[in-house]
């Protein structure tokens, strides 16, 4: 089984690199839930040391499905499509996805996706508790002044 690569850390950061996204079916673990061995995916929390995300990464190979469907119990998610395409299903809606898809789905939808193309789709997953964005973007941020240490 493949391991992700920690870069660097300190106690503002934690930086790791999962390699190139054409090796993630490189990755297995054993699923928490159904016990059996899963290919593909990587999940990035306790590798950065994240307090408020998971974030994974996954591979699903040409004309498969999830093979089954989910709900969360407090956090939503978003799925972005990175290479590929098919279709994803939120409770009784289907609709096609592709390369830059971004789909967000509350705790309680029933989501599943299935790839229907004839290459390997990977998209990656960001989970986060429900209302719990309470400020983001540039509204969270404030300049400061720093050296860029690449500018020596």
């Amino acid at each position: 089984m493949k391991q992700i690569e920690k870069i660097s850390e300190n106690n503002n950061y934690t930086a790791a690199n999962i390699g190139n996204l054409s090796k993630l079916m490189d990755y297995s673990m054993i699923h928490p839930k159904n016990k059996k061995e899963v290919f593909g995916k990587v999940f990035l929390k306790d590798a950065t040391g994240a307090t408020g995300t998971e974030i994974s990464f996954q591979e699903l190979p040409p004309q498969t499905d999830l093979s089954y469907f989910h709900i969360h119990n407090e956090n939503e998610e978003t799925y972005i499509v990175l290479k590929g395409s098919g279709d994803f299903q939120v409770d009784e809606d289907c609709f096609p996805i592709t390369e830059g898809s971004v789909i967000r789905v509350a705790p309680q939808g029933k989501r599943s996706l299935r790839n229907s193309s004839d290459q390997p789709m990977v998209y990656m997953v960001i989970q986060s508790k429900k209302d719990s964005l309470n400020q983001y973007s540039s509204e969270d941020g404030e300049r400061v002044e720093y050296k860029a240490k690449w500018d020596k």
